[in-house]
């Protein structure tokens, strides 16, 4: 398969995983239904990894594993999929766009190697600026719920920055398809017991089609396809070109969402949104940039 063919799969089913969180959140409420799809996908995963022989985290590892795996799973997932309730799955996807600048600021404080420079600055400050822009749209526009659903979505891409970060510093070594496995372990029993406690017996719930079909397409496309794809084109694509399905994603987020459920991002939050993806963008193509003018030279 033809890397650009990959890289366009990637944009697709990353650009559509934030209308389905938002058709299973008609019927289920959101924590369980995080929870589902990492049941679903760990039940999928174990088979494989058994198959392959990959090896687990080690006694000593498990610490890391399982925090990180608190983090991403359990706090960025709730978050996320509790916020979306309130807001436009394109803006979710513009949100959690965050991620890397957060990653940048966490990464000097956690990794003595990684430094703070002008570009770096620049990327936060525009993050920063354009979620601050669309907090204020939302608490203006839509109410108190859309600002808390924001900021829930905006908490959880910090949770999972973090949980990035302390993954690359540790430098585990595990194979990604055991450590995304075993992190999703370590991350679904506290979705289950809040579930329990907060949301009732998800036997009670409705299992519409619809529903099924969202549990089954994050866990199966979203989260396990989706990861595959992405290391294998890691490994036969520049970095840089790799990660410009960030750029791509929340636009295909927001014509999916305008189109299929009528969603419309209003005027100030489209301009936070795109400061947002400038911000990201500074990070993706500064190293870049620099790397060719230092050949150049």
């Amino acid at each position: 398969m033809k890397p650009i063919v990959v890289w366009l799969i990637l944009c697709l089913v990353w650009g559509t995983t934030w209308i389905f969180i938002k058709i299973g959140l008609d019927d289920l409420p959101p924590v369980w239904f995080a929870a589902a799809r990492f049941l679903v996908a760990i039940l999928l995963l174990i088979p494989v990894i058994a198959v392959n022989r990959y090896r687990i985290p080690k006694k000593r590892e498990w610490l890391v594993v399982g925090a990180t795996g608190v983090l991403q799973f359990s706090f960025n997932y709730a978050l996320l999929f509790w916020g979306e309730q309130f807001i436009t799955s394109g803006l979710a996807a513009v949100l959690q766009t965050t991620i890397p600048a957060f990653g940048l600021v966490l990464a000097r404080i956690l990794i003595p190697t990684e430094r703070i420079t002008a570009v770096k600055v620049v990327s936060i400050s525009l993050g920063i600026i354009g979620v601050a822009i669309i907090f204020k749209d939302q608490l203006q526009m839509n109410g108190s719920l859309a600002f808390f659903g924001s900021l829930a979505v905006v908490v959880g891409a910090l949770a999972a920055a973090l949980a990035s970060v302390m993954t690359k510093a540790k430098s585990l070594g595990i194979p990604p398809a055991s450590l995304v496995l075993c992190q999703m372990i370590c991350g679904l029993p506290p979705l289950i017991i809040y579930g329990a406690i907060f949301e009732g017996n998800p036997l009670s719930f409705e299992w519409t089609w619809w529903a099924l079909i969202s549990v089954l397409y994050l866990a199966v496309a979203g989260s396990i396809a989706a990861f595959w794809l992405y290391y294998w084109l890691l490994g036969h694509m520049d970095l840089s070109k790799a990660m410009m399905i960030s750029f791509v994603t929340p636009l295909i987020a927001v014509i999916i969402g305008a189109v299929w459920r009528s969603e419309r991002l209003e005027l100030q939050t489209l301009i936070g949104g795109i400061l947002i993806l400038l911000s990201v963008g500074f990070i993706v193509f500064a190293p870049v940039l620099r790397a060719r003018m230092i050949q150049d030279n």
